[in-house]
């Protein structure tokens, strides 16, 4: 289904090369101000960067077609439509018979035989342009509750950031082009991209999240704890072939003396003496800092040389791709991140009670 969420439903439609993409967000409280310039603000954040991304150039204007009146929120279903301007769609026949490696054309195709191949149709990252205008528009409802998301760029190709980070870090990748922390790491990270981008071939990147200020006990048990619903909208995002909470994998290979977090009383309330647990146990918030970090494959579409199977003829073949795309997605993958973490939140807390619907 292309519907996600239970108290606040998010429903996408639209493809890649069709007249228009958006979404329907269902479930939102009416009299929520809502900052056009805000959304703005995120939907840049997701356009490529010159040099290090695809040469597609959409504006994304987000158009709000219902549930909004006078800039606040009618407690109707609001739809937003964003149209795509900028399409080329010649590139992509080809692929109908000869399936791109990485991509989701081959099993498209035989699920779906009338399949939209044009720029990966309904399995295009281009769709993640409505979550980022949802969230943006959720994100209200948080900050009302003090409750803050952040994220950043933790590595790209083989440049990876070390340091512990918090959300002011996440604030100031905002600044950079491949939303490093740093200026240094931002040299590094596009340095790494453009490399990649020269031979003909792309670099992938892990994505940190925080999400702060969590009221202890936000998520149910037992199909809907907190790790289960992100987990559910991170590995919804195209691309996204690994997460962890915490400390991860890294925790299997420690001892439970020292992944176990100690609690403290700390000026009026519960926190742990470090968070190896990621702010979550049980499924649930504990009210420290929640932390996750999503693993992003390279992009698929190369302009190498790839082996391939002709879908019409049933024999190997080879296949090159053509077309505008991005040799490193990370960096607009990260608003799309926080977003999807945005969207998330808001609906366990709106199911928990923690937030009025």
């Amino acid at each position: 289904m292309n519907t996600f969420g239970r108290s606040l439903r998010l429903t996408v439609f639209g493809s890649s090369h069709g007249p228009a993409i958006g979404c329907v967000l269902d479930g939102m409280p009416a009299g929520l101000e809502v900052d056009e310039e805000g959304i703005r603000q995120e939907m840049g954040l997701r356009r490529p960067q010159e040099g290090i991304g695809t040469p597609r150039k959409e504006e994304d204007e987000v158009n709000i077609i219902s549930g909004v009146l006078d800039l606040r929120t009618t407690g109707a279903p609001i739809t937003l439509m964003i149209e795509n301007r900028d399409v080329d769609s010649s590139k992509y026949e080809q692929f109908r018979r000869l399936p791109r490696p990485g991509h989701a054309d081959m099993p498209a195709l035989i699920k779906y035989p009338n399949h939209d191949i044009r720029g990966g149709g309904q399995f295009s990252g281009r769709m993640t342009a409505p979550l980022v205008a949802a969230g943006a528009l959720v994100r209200r409802i948080l900050e009302e509750e003090d409750v803050h998301i952040g994220a950043f760029s933790r590595s790209i190709g083989d440049v990876t950031d070390h340091k512990g980070r918090g959300l002011e870090d996440s604030r100031f990748s905002r600044t950079l082009a491949t939303r490093a922390c740093e200026p240094d790491l931002d040299v590094a990270m596009r340095r790494s991209i453009e490399a990649a981008a020269q031979d003909g071939d792309s670099v992938g990147g892990v994505v940190e999240c925080m999400i702060d200020g969590l009221p202890i006990g936000v998520g149910e048990p037992w199909f809907d704890s907190l790790e289960s619903v992100l987990a559910h909208g991170m590995f919804s995002i195209p691309a996204v072939k690994g997460l962890e909470f915490g400390d991860g994998f890294k925790s299997a290979m420690s001892r439970g003396s020292q992944n176990n977090d100690p609690y403290r009383w700390h000026q009026g309330r519960i926190i742990t003496r470090g968070n190896c647990h990621g702010g979550i146990l049980g499924g649930m918030s504990t009210g420290m800092p929640v932390l996750m970090r999503a693993a992003f494959k390279p992009t698929p579409s190369i302009s190498r040389k790839q082996d391939t199977v002709d879908l019409e003829r049933l024999v190997d073949s080879e296949v090159t791709v053509q077309g505008r795309h991005d040799p490193c997605i990370v960096p607009r993958a990260v608003p799309v991140v926080e977003a999807v973490a945005i969207l998330t939140v808001a609906d366990l807390m709106m199911e928990g009670g923690f937030i009025a619907p």
